[in-house]
């Protein structure tokens, strides 16, 4: 084949082209050209363009290939990326290649056709049907989640119960060795309107503060209570009013003493010194 390149005129390389028929979506169809070559020699040519050629075809970048003749070619790969629903006749596209020395090759458009993903009509028989039902997800075991939701379960309550359990240990520990904890414990025995006036209340919280401070308290003995249970100084005017209150009651012939809420500053004490055990 001569080449004319100080014309420039076109001319028609050999091509080999793809099978015209039986593409489908995604299928790669290739296009080889044969490159001028010896004495007829063009020079490098360039390839085309890469990407969409239209609604059908997607070229891509341009190889090249020696043959056991050494003859070179020029590969274009062509990808289906659109399919109609009917089958449907495209051509790869017209090529006109440009040499290094000016002279252009001319590649004819080259028809095929194209066949639809799945065809319009169902054939309607037997398991070949319009529509099929979704397939069922498979069944993931739930023996092994009820199996460690047992066992976290069993670990909650067992923690649970050993919370109740120390919860209702401790409580019974100061009750049983806590001054103020056994009196506000016999303060409540005595609930009622005469809690306040009984003579065993009195008592109970005399018994209570006469524990804490290691020795009998009495109103001038009050800073060696606080010495030694310094958690109860600010009760110190509550304390001062009940021996106050306390002398008048015990010590005072005929006393007509005011009424003292007894109880609040037993509950008072009992809580000064849960906050201070704890």
């Amino acid at each position: 084949m001569s080449v004319d390149a100080a014309s420039g005129k076109p001319f028609q390389p050999a091509v080999q082209e793809p099978r015209a028929y039986g593409y489908l979506l995604g299928d790669i169809l290739t296009q080889r050209i044969l490159l001028p070559t010896g004495a007829n020699d063009a020079g490098p040519v360039a390839p085309p363009s890469i990407g969409r050629t239209g609604a059908w075809l997607e070229r891509r970048p341009a190889r090249y290939e020696t043959d056991a003749d050494g003859r070179r070619w020029m590969a274009i790969d062509y990808q289906v990326v659109n399919v109609a629903p009917t089958l449907t006749r495209i051509a790869l596209p017209a090529l006109r290649l440009t040499t290094a020395s000016g002279a252009t090759l001319q590649v004819a458009e080259w028809p095929l056709s194209i066949g639809p993903m799945t065809s319009a009509d169902a054939f309607d028989a037997g398991d070949l049907q319009l529509m099929r039902p979704d397939r069922q997800a498979p069944l993931a075991p739930t023996a092994p989640l009820r199996r460690e939701a047992s066992v976290a379960l069993g670990l909650l309550l067992l923690t649970l119960f050993a919370w109740l359990g120390w919860w209702l240990w401790r409580n019974w520990r100061e009750s049983a060795q806590l001054p103020f904890a056994r009196a506000w414990r016999q303060m409540r025995r005595l609930d009622g309107p005469g809690a306040d006036t009984s003579a065993d209340a009195w008592l109970c919280v005399h018994h209570a503060l006469n524990e804490t401070a290691g020795h009998v308290v009495h109103a001038g003995s009050l800073p060696s209570l606080f010495a030694r249970a310094p958690y109860l100084q600010p009760l110190r005017t509550q304390l001062e009013q009940f021996y106050q209150q306390s002398t008048e009651r015990f010590f005072t012939p005929a006393s007509t003493a005011a009424s003292y809420p007894l109880r609040g500053l037993c509950r008072s004490l009992y809580r000064a010194e849960q906050r201070h055990e704890r």
